[in-house]
């Protein structure tokens, strides 16, 4: 957020900075079970880290130099770095994220990362978290939105300041109908 800031105020921008931390509690069950159906479907059963999706991506990386590159990122490697670190991508960043992620497994847990996760994560231009962006982009509290929404929401979670929910994309569209239907084989999430 304060890289966010600094880079609007450099370039002249008007600062935005719209946020509003709520608790899990008061989320909308849909919303944690679209960002998982949509980012880690593994989410609720490894300790921080993918394994298999690590070397999924590796591979693709190295078939593919010079594009575009695969993540393989969880929602608790995300939330280390967003909360401790910063966005640009390097091996010393990397291995602090690594730290961070063991540690915030090991101390907060699943549900306190999600919590987190689902609050500190940039969701538009200007714009943190799930409450902020379901009060701007639905114009309702996050407690009220719909499998639908959520699963709107998380399909620009990739790049939210290139994508918006309340526009969507055919692209953003298809994304939102693979979320619902891999959401229906995820089923709830139990902390």
């Amino acid at each position: 957020m304060v890289i966010r800031l600094a880079e609007q105020s450099w370039r002249g921008e008007s600062i935005r900075l719209n946020k509003t931390w709520i608790s899990l509690d008061e989320i909308s069950p849909n919303l944690p079970l679209a960002v998982v159906a949509s980012e880690d479907n593994l989410f609720m059963e490894h300790s921080g880290f993918d394994f298999e999706s690590i070397e999924k991506a590796r591979d693709f990386n190295a078939k593919k130099k010079g594009k575009k590159m695969r993540g393989a990122s969880t929602i608790s490697q995300q939330t280390a770095k967003n909360v401790f670190l910063w966005p640009q991508r390097s091996w010393v960043r990397k291995g602090l994220e690594v730290y961070f992620t063991v540690l915030i497994e090991f101390v907060w847990g699943k549900k306190r990362i999600m919590e987190v996760y689902l609050n500190v994560i940039e969701t538009g231009k200007g714009i943190y978290g799930v409450e902020a962006a379901s009060q701007r982009f639905f114009g309702k509290p996050v407690s009220k939105i719909s499998r639908s929404e959520a699963a709107l929401l998380a399909a620009v979670l990739p790049n939210p300041l290139k994508w918006d929910p309340s526009s969507p994309t055919a692209y953003i569209r298809e994304r939102q109908q693979w979320i619902l239907w891999n959401m229906n084989n995820i089923d709830r999430l139990r902390y």
